[in-house]
């Protein structure tokens, strides 16, 4: 079954002349794999997390980028033994790019495309025996720090992002989520229950 742990809760605080933020840098493990989604931008944090579980980063097989923002991609590169996923593709670090396949990830995770905030962006759904749906939504979902929205449908949808690409596919991409899952890990914010599921 997929285990699925918020290694780093990400956030955005803004000061006045510079940001200082992490996304959220998620595990998923299973009998098939131990998956990276999103590992940031910073090395010392990151290293200093997987080693308080025990993990070397030659013991990650899979990193997958919900989108190719810096401060979500940066560190992709350092786990020297996994292959690179995003919305379609798997890279080798030989050179070699191939389509994904159903269900490389293993049983019950689902790569679902939602652009808006990139026009490339995705997000995983991982199905878990203890809280159902987990949604690792990037920056579908995301908020400053001090400024977290309410969770109410119209709230969730209607999020200010100011780095939207196609705000009515955002909106479109935040529905489809609000729909399927239990649980919401944001791109920088606290998870969060979905209590709009249909």
């Amino acid at each position: 079954m997929n285990k699925v742990k918020v290694l780093i809760e990400g956030y955005a605080k803004i000061y006045d002349d510079f940001e200082d933020v992490s996304p959220s840098v998620v595990l998923i493990e299973n009998e098939k794999h131990k998956i990276i989604i999103d590992p940031g931008f910073n090395r010392d944090n990151l290293l200093k997390i997987l080693d308080k579980e025990g993990l070397k980063t030659e013991n990650i097989d899979v990193v997958f980028l919900t989108h190719y923002h810096m401060d979500h991609s940066l560190l992709a590169g350092m786990f020297e033994k996994a292959i690179f996923m995003d919305n379609g593709d798997q890279y080798s670090q030989n050179g070699i790019i191939k389509r994904q396949e159903d269900k490389m990830l293993g049983e019950g995770i689902e790569i679902i495309q939602t652009p808006g905030h990139d026009p490339f962006h995705c997000s995983v759904v991982v199905d878990t025996e203890d809280m159902g749906k987990i949604v690792i939504a990037g920056d579908i979902f995301w908020w400053v720090d001090g400024e977290e929205p309410k969770k109410d449908f119209e709230s969730l949808i209607n999020l200010e992002d100011p780095y939207v690409k196609d705000e009515n596919a955002l909106k479109e991409s935040r529905k489809k989520i609000l729909e399927i899952v239990d649980w919401i890990i944001p791109g920088h914010g606290k998870m969060f229950k979905n209590l709009n599921k249909k």
